[in-house]
């Protein structure tokens, strides 16, 4: 998929002049619409057009990490790993992968093939090679934008986002906010952060001079745009990461009427970037492809690895690693995960830090992963950053009078609608939608009865040509969970808005509603994979400042320093407290 096409206006033509009485009295829907998949996508959606991790292809293998006795030599896992790949590849297994720090290789075996090798004196023991996946994206509903005015009166400190400020980043690198940075001050200079993750839209202004190095570890080539191989976009869940670290102060791409001509900045706006792409179209990878990344993550002279993913649970193969990128001078960050529960692998590893989200109020997300094993918090919650150009979306509405502020759901189509704004309820049939008819409306929704998807499909196809999703159990100016597009099928443009704007929307049913979709170079969204990339930056910041520093000094640093939230003291649901960047540069030894 490329920029966005006006998708979502296939469903007017579809709603001829004629079919201008109520659709839905009895179920019935406007003939000839199209709403939601299509058929022929199935296999995209899967990942069978090439998508899918280079490992797991369809050939009847299993994918398995093959770990060798070290013998009497525990100290040189690349000695005894190379002799095991060597008899792996003897047996007719596909190996994919020699590993450097640990005495394993990825490869794909038949059942005859692993019949042989656990038989051998050789092998150790054979993982499974675990199927791992993006911590995000999970849109939020929206917060204030920016006030209006023109461009010239934008001063260069409107780059610095909220999520920027609550982390004290720009106190650091501009401590008089006239929005250049300050000569000497800690930038991120010298230091490279890997982003491993979906890649990268390279051509992003704001990553103009930031990419030291970069690798596919699907394709197998130095190419680590977020693309596929028909030229289609990932899920831009890599670029917002590395916007986050990393975005340039002043190279702002499109934003949209109300944003700062110079974009956003991030918390290390002159680190480099080493990008590994390791995450399919739909966000998924094998453990395996993380291994091979972050060998060559260290092989880079990388100083911090930032990993927005995970999944599975912990191996020997994957302990080992861990370990050895710790003690080889590398400071691992981890998202702690967005499933409500605890934290995740390999956030959970002893040599990882791991990171929760809280909102800009310094709450705890409601989808924050929390445990004993959390480390800090940070920004996670409706985190504006970077994303493939002109996939994401600045959305206008008006309704009378009214001009409410929205927020465009992840991967809706841009474009102008219009329309009597019609309640639609709950959208989870199709009779939902009242008073509606095939000439077109805007519908008015009230998420979570059934899948964002399902409700789109459902009043689109009784004519609605644009739709409202309304947060009426929500606080005003909180956030939506999982407000999001499938990335294919026909669908009408589509926002969010607040109860605030929920309110007064419900006191304007039947009145004319207007939104105006326009594709920009970044968005908003929620995740613990957002949280992550603000610690990564501020370590970077650290070693910035002091190189000699060890991992483990810059991570005491970044924790003793935290702002404490929730009980006293250390905790499982703020762990250490949010991280400060200035603070931790004080309390460097």
């Amino acid at each position: 998929m490329r920029r966005w096409v006006f998708v979502g206006l296939l469903a007017l033509a579809a709603c001829a002049p004629e079919s201008s009485t109520r659709a839905s009295a009895q179920g019935q829907v406007c003939p000839g619409v199209l709403a939601g998949g299509v058929v022929g996508e199935t296999a995209t959606r899967q990942g069978l057009d090439g998508t899918q991790p280079s490992r797991t292809q369809d050939d009847g293998r299993e994918p398995v990490i093959i770990r060798f006795r070290r013998g009497g030599d525990p100290t040189h896992a690349s000695a005894v790993t190379a002799s095991g790949a060597s008899f792996t590849a003897s047996t007719g297994a596909k190996v994919s992968a020699v590993y450097r720090n640990i005495p394993a290789v990825a490869a794909r075996v038949s059942p005859t093939e692993r019949f042989l090798l656990e038989r051998s004196e050789l092998v150790e023991s054979i993982e499974v090679d675990q199927l791992w996946s993006a911590q995000g994206l999970t849109p939020a509903l929206f917060a204030p934008l920016p006030r209006q005015v023109t461009a010239a009166a934008l001063p260069p400190s409107d780059e610095y986002t909220e999520g920027l400020r609550l982390v004290q980043a720009p106190e650091v690198w501009d401590a008089n906010g006239d929005g250049v940075l300050d000569v000497g001050a800690p930038t991120g200079q010298g230091v490279k952060v890997c982003i491993i993750d979906s890649g990268l839209d390279m051509e992003h202004p704001e990553f103009e001079g930031a990419v030291a190095a970069s690798h596919d570890f699907l394709d197998n080539d130095d190419d680590a745009n977020d693309r596929g191989d028909r030229g289609q976009w990932g899920q831009g869940h890599g670029t917002h990461v590395a916007g986050i670290v990393a975005a340039r102060m002043g190279q702002g791409g499109v934003t949209g009427p109300r944003g700062s001509p110079g974009g956003m900045v991030g918390v290390a706006p002159n680190a480099s970037l080493l990008i590994a792409r390791v995450l399919d179209l739909q966000g998924h990878t094998q453990m395996s492809v993380v291994l091979s990344a972050m060998e060559w993550c260290e092989s880079q002279g990388a100083r911090v690895v930032s990993l927005s993913l995970g999944g599975g649970t912990a191996t020997r193969s994957t302990v080992e690693a861990f370990e050895a990128l710790l003690d080889h001078g590398l400071l691992v960050v981890a998202a702690s995960g967005n499933q409500g529960g605890p934290v995740m692998y390999p956030a959970s590893d002893p040599s990882v830090l791991a990171v929760g989200a809280v909102d800009s109020r310094e709450r705890r997300a409601g989808f924050s992963n929390a445990g004993a094993e959390l480390s800090l918090v940070a920004p996670g919650v409706d985190v504006l950053s970077t994303f493939p150009r002109g996939l994401g979306a600045y959305a206008e509405m008006s309704v009378d009078d009214a001009s409410p502020l929205s927020r465009s759901l992840l991967y809706s189509p841009t474009g102008d609608t219009s329309g009597r704004l019609v309640d639609c309820g709950l959208g989870d049939s199709l009779d939902a939608c009242l008073d509606a008819t095939c000439d077109g409306f805007v519908a008015y929704v009230r998420p979570g009865a059934v899948p964002v998807d399902q409700a789109m499909s459902n009043v689109m196809r009784q004519g609605a040509r644009a739709v409202i999703f309304a947060a009426e159990d929500a606080p005003a100016g909180g956030a939506v969970d999982i407000l999001s597009l499938p990335r294919s099928g026909h669908w009408a443009p589509a926002v969010s808005v607040n109860q605030a704007a929920s309110t007064m929307l419900r006191q304007r049913l039947g009145a004319d509603a207007r939104l105006s979709l326009l594709p920009v170079d970044y968005t908003h969204v929620s995740g613990t994979s957002m949280a992550a990339p603000y610690v990564s930056g501020v370590a970077a910041l650290l070693w910035s400042a002091r190189p000699e520093l060890t991992p483990q000094q810059v991570r005491e640093a970044l924790e003793s320093s935290a702002r404490d939230l929730g009980v006293q003291g250390r905790d499982p649901v703020f762990g250490h407290g949010l991280v400060r960047a200035r603070d931790a540069l004080q309390r460097l030894p």
